[in-house]
């Protein structure tokens, strides 16, 4: 099955499930359209399913929904934060302090507003940070410490889904500057673009900014600064938003169920779900 199909797929086994729960073989019949072989029809339905915590199966294999909203809002209505952060060093929890802060925000299938400032991060800038980035002790001196930006920062964040190229490295940074400022850390989903371009557009070996901008056409001003790699990353997501309509990928829940959908498989098992349980019943039979 491709993966627009199985996004499609999906969305009809979650609209078949919302009348109640239903057996496997049930799923395969109105969702697949798979009658006549038992295992292979299973089977289908487990690899459509399986990966997926919006559904729940039992030992009788019988489905149901984890959640009376398995859906979300469209991914064309969903506002997204691009972040990018320029620090002092390589790790939050060694010391190293944010210097310059840009949030892109996305919605809509556009750029609908910009934040960029620089930081004051109360230590020298290493000279390795300074050969990078350009950014020089001298020129955060007068420069707002994040304590005095925390409110905005959490603000241009709330509601939003955070993404970030590296995700990772740039939400410890944030949300340790919001902790250590006495603010709150909003609670959001994250998007990482390098994982979603080794989903979205597996033929690139390298996922670097570079090579993704290259890919797309997309141009970079001022690499290895803020409010340029943020700017070049909300491109990039936008032409991966893109990539996931083109797949049948309608959702914010949909996209992240298929960027981890190799975990936690569900598999099926003929001795486990036995097809003889009392969870199946043929049509015409009486119940």
């Amino acid at each position: 099955m491709t993966a627009g199909r199985d996004a499609s797929l999906l969305r009809n086994a979650a609209e078949r499930l919302a009348s109640g729960p239903a057996h496997t073989l049930d799923l395969a019949r109105d969702v697949l359209g798979l009658v006549g072989h038992d295992g292979a029809a299973s089977a289908a339905v487990f690899q459509l399913l399986g990966t997926d915590p919006r559904f729940e199966v039992d030992a009788e294999g019988v489905w149901s929904l984890g959640s009376p909203e398995p859906f979300g809002a469209p991914l064309s209505e969903t506002a997204f934060a691009v972040v990018d952060v320029e620090t002092t060093g390589r790790a939050s929890w060694g010391g190293h302090r944010i210097i310059e802060i840009a949030i892109v925000e996305v919605r809509g299938g556009a750029i609908v507003d910009e934040y960029q400032t620089l930081l004051n991060p109360g230590q020298g800038i290493p000279r390795v940070i300074t050969g990078l980035t350009g950014i020089r002790t001298e020129m955060v001196q007068e420069a707002p410490y994040f304590e005095h930006v925390a409110d905005e920062v959490e603000r241009r964040l709330e509601g939003r889904v955070f993404v970030a190229h590296n995700a990772s490295f740039d939400w410890a940074f944030v949300s340790s500057e919001l902790l250590r400022a006495g603010g709150d850390v909003p609670r959001m989903s994250k998007l990482c673009t390098v994982r979603m371009t080794r989903r979205l557009v597996p033929q690139l070996r390298h996922r670097n900014l570079d090579v993704l901008t290259r890919h797309f056409g997309i141009e970079i001003h001022d690499r290895h600064r803020a409010y340029g790699d943020a700017l070049a990353t909300a491109r990039v997501l936008l032409r991966l938003l893109d990539e996931a309509s083109g797949r049948g990928i309608e959702d914010l829940a949909t996209l992240e169920w298929y960027l981890r959908r190799r975990r936690k498989q569900k598999r099926f098992d003929p001795e486990q779900y036995s097809l003889e349980l009392p969870g199946y019943r043929k049509r015409g039979r009486r119940r």
